[in-house]
């Protein structure tokens, strides 16, 4: 992932239109220790509940699944939880 200099305002201009989960998600994807869990839970079998409810506790997602009515099997999605 390319780093942006967080001291240039203009990189950041979007951050005023964007929504609480998005600004969320925005300092969660930089962060080293979230990006080493996310690789570890790529190789993780889907049907590993343990794993999944460790990593989406510990980082505040849940995963959004597609409607069982769905052909294809599709990988769930991270949702940020957006704060009450």
């Amino acid at each position: 992932m390319p780093s942006s200099d967080w001291r240039v305002p203009a990189r950041y201009a979007h951050a005023e239109h964007i929504s609480a989960a998005g600004f969320a998600w925005e300092y969660l994807r930089r962060d080293e220790e979230y990006r080493r869990d996310y690789s570890r839970m790529k190789v993780v079998p889907q049907g590993d509940p343990k794993a999944r409810k460790a990593f989406s506790e510990r980082w505040g997602l849940r995963f959004r699944r597609r409607p069982r009515s769905s052909c294809r099997p599709c990988p769930a999605f991270l949702v940020a939880l957006a704060a009450a």
